[in-house]
């Protein structure tokens, strides 16, 4: 089964920062594809995950919110 990522992010947030390097080693261990969006640039999105980013998506659902949980991020994508 192939998989997608989705980091929720904003500008000049460092947990956002740290975040995406993790999620950036961890999926590129895994060969699998992922990618950011900027809560900011649209309102639903602000609205939805504004005051939890980073927040991580995992095919488009919920997976966690202000840190990478390594271990289970991994077992999600295994």
């Amino acid at each position: 089964m192939s998989h997608h990522v989705t980091l929720m992010t904003r500008v000049n947030c460092h947990a956002c920062d740290r975040a995406k390097a993790d999620v950036e080693r961890i999926c590129g261990d895994l060969g699998v594809p992922w990618s950011t969006e900027d809560v900011d640039a649209d309102r639903e999105l602000r609205a939805e995950y504004g005051d939890r980013v980073p927040v991580i998506l995992v095919d488009g659902e919920e997976h966690g919110y202000w840190e990478v949980e390594e271990a289970r991020l991994r077992a999600a994508l295994a």
